[in-house]
């Protein structure tokens, strides 16, 4: 076999396994966004209506917050039916990457939100104004039930893909603003410090920082093409390295082609003769099965040939 480094004289197998490694987890929370976006678009209007009553900044600047996640969860489906299209023309892995790219956005706007909401209360500290108490009680513990409700929409997908995780972490910090929201309005209620709201603020947006640095961390690291969080490269290189006949694995990337989906390309130095094609058929249904990459492909190199590939050594992409 002959080795001029072009991928029709290798052995070579590439091979879409539909077992963990494609969890297409988007796809089945179309509903989950669309009844998110209804609810919280009705939200919206209610609560900025009954802040302007109230006189409440609180509200006005909590109907902002929840718009924008209102605009990050159109988002985030929007990148779910994007991540669906098949492979055409120059988008050869058709749109899959779209969810990546919503995942961080969707970070991004949480903590421009957060600074906005940092700022107002920075300034109500300042200048404490009177506000209808009751009537902030009221409207926050309704904004509690609605994003509760649709973040739990999206509790169970959260681990698997950073766009479910993003939804559930923009409702659940919504949820987290409407409570202090609520204790805000009951602190001032019985005490009539109106300097309540603004600290309960700043203690709700430390809290949702928190939460966004994670999402941030693995949405910039899935676009610059880092292995994805869960799967551990030193463990595949060992597999891959174990198979029968391999003498040394080189060229080993692992990468995100979605915020659900994991790619894999390697080159396996194996002993002449034959075998080559089993070995390969095994390798790619346990990297599905044990590690959750459904797509792998593996390019063998035999070493008898007395080929020496450039993308051997481990300095050289």
């Amino acid at each position: 076999m002959a080795h001029d480094h072009e991928h029709c004289d290798h052995d070579h197998d590439h091979e879409h396994a539909q077992g963990h490694g494609h969890i297409h987890a988007p796809a089945s929370y179309g509903r989950a966004f669309a009844i998110g976006i209804v609810l919280n678009t009705a939200f919206v209007g209610i609560e900025a209506v009954y802040g302007l009553m109230a006189n409440s900044m609180a509200l006005v600047a909590d109907a902002g917050h929840n718009l924008s996640d209102v605009l990050a969860l159109a988002l985030a489906w929007l990148a779910s039916l994007l991540a669906q299209r098949r492979p055409a023309g120059r988008f050869t892995y058709g749109l899959r990457s779209s969810s990546i790219l919503a995942a961080l956005a969707n970070a991004m706007l949480l903590l421009v939100v957060s600074g906005a909401i940092l700022w107002e209360a920075i300034l109500r500290l300042v200048r404490p104004e009177a506000v209808a108490s009751e009537t902030i009680i009221w409207v926050a513990a309704a904004g509690i039930l609605i994003n509760t409700a649709t973040a739990l929409m999206f509790m169970k997908g959260r681990e698997r893909d950073l766009n479910i995780r993003g939804a559930f972490l923009h409702m659940a910090a919504d949820a987290l603003v409407s409570a202090g929201v609520v204790l805000a309005g009951l602190g001032i209620m019985l005490t009539g410090w109106a300097w309540l709201d603004p600290i309960v603020s700043l203690l709700i947006i430390g809290a949702i920082l928190w939460s966004t640095w994670g999402l941030l961390a693995d949405a910039v690291s899935l676009s610059l093409h880092a292995v994805p969080p869960g799967i551990d490269i030193g463990a595949i290189r060992a597999y891959l390295e174990s198979l029968p006949g391999v003498a040394e694995v080189h060229d080993l990337h692992v990468w995100g082609m979605s915020t659900t989906e994991s790619a894999l390309t390697a080159h396996l130095v194996t002993a002449a003769g034959g075998g080559a094609d089993t070995v390969v058929a095994q390798a790619v249904h346990e990297l599905n099965d044990r590690f959750r990459i459904g797509h792998a492909t593996l390019q063998v190199e035999r070493a008898a040939d007395n080929y020496s590939c450039p993308l051997a050594p481990a300095s050289v992409v």
